[in-house]
């Protein structure tokens, strides 16, 4: 198969994806192509083992497609879970061709996002289309309904969408009612509404930071903790990216320099191992945990 119409083959996929708005006809035009060809490529998909169906006269590559569930068995990895698998693979020997065989396959996996949007079905799946669309043509839209953790509320939220985290758990997206980029979860959005407006503010489109503790924003500050070697093993087991941060000092004592996004993650991963751990150098965190123990203290007083 010639390189242009596998690639016209895999655009049409990831369009088929969650389709839930566009006709033969509409897809056809998206790819440039005629209408007969996106038939005779939707009967390709047919004679492959590929499950199509059609809502409203819209063509859908359904994900209970054996095929499917395959590819996403194969693409959907995590950072954390890539990052074990590479370190499970480091443990090999240096000489070891089958080494240096997985750890190209892993990249090349772990690389390859064309097909990530398979994995998402639902309220999700449809969410995850309008913002791939959105993106695609620097639309703003609107997230009906969504539901804020931080803020307590459900409303409408006017943004620019521009970047996906690993496995479209999240949207990155500049917020002018704010004036800074925020993630947002796609689990927590009710509908996405495409506006006709263009983007007004893509020049402060800037993906900020993921820290270990899964928090994000857009500044970091720099954390020193010394942990014993349970609250190590504990802190590895539930955050394995941490592990690139941990230098050993001796058999029981190990030493974690890191960037987080706020106090919140490692706050309450520290809180719970006050016994097991020393903040070094961070007057912020020690400032948040004293701040919380203490309306701990008021909120529980000892009769």
């Amino acid at each position: 198969m010639d390189q242009p119409k596998l690639e016209r083959l895999l655009r049409l996929m990831k369009m088929l994806t969650a389709n839930n708005s566009l006709t033969v006809d509409e897809i056809a035009d998206k790819l440039g192509i005629s209408s007969r060809s996106v038939y005779r490529y939707i009967d390709t998909f047919r004679e492959a083992g590929f499950v199509i169906k059609k809502s409203n006269n819209c063509p859908k590559l359904d994900k209970s497609s054996p095929y499917f569930k395959d590819i996403s068995r194969l693409i959907h990895f995590t950072e954390e879970e890539a990052y074990i698998l590479k370190s499970a693979i480091e443990s090999i020997d240096e000489n070891n061709l089958l080494k240096q065989n997985l750890k190209k396959k892993l990249y090349t996996v772990y690389d390859y996002n064309i097909l990530a949007e398979t994995i998402v079905s639902g309220k999700n799946g449809r969410n995850v289309a309008q913002l791939v669309q959105a993106i695609e043509n620097k639309n703003a839209v609107i997230l009906k309904n969504y539901s804020s953790a931080h803020s307590n509320d459900i409303r409408d939220r006017y943004v620019e969408p521009y970047a996906f985290t690993t496995n479209y758990v999240q949207i990155w997206s500049y917020c002018p009612e704010e004036n800074k980029n925020k993630l947002f979860k796609i689990s927590r959005i009710g509908t996405v509404e495409i506006l006709p407006e263009t983007w007004q503010y893509e020049a402060d489109h800037h993906a900020g930071y993921i820290d270990i503790f899964r928090m994000n924003s857009d500044h970091t500050t720099p954390v020193s903790l010394k942990l014993n070697l349970h609250a190590a093993n504990l802190l590895v087991e539930e955050f394995p990216l941490a592990s690139k941060y941990l230098t050993q000092l001796s058999e029981n004592e190990w030493m974690l320099v890191t960037d987080v996004c706020s106090m919140d993650g490692v706050g309450r991963f520290v809180m719970g191992l006050l016994d097991d751990i020393e903040i070094v150098e961070s007057p912020e965190l020690q400032k948040y945990i004293a701040d919380h123990l203490k309306n701990i203290q008021n909120n529980f007083p000892l009769s």
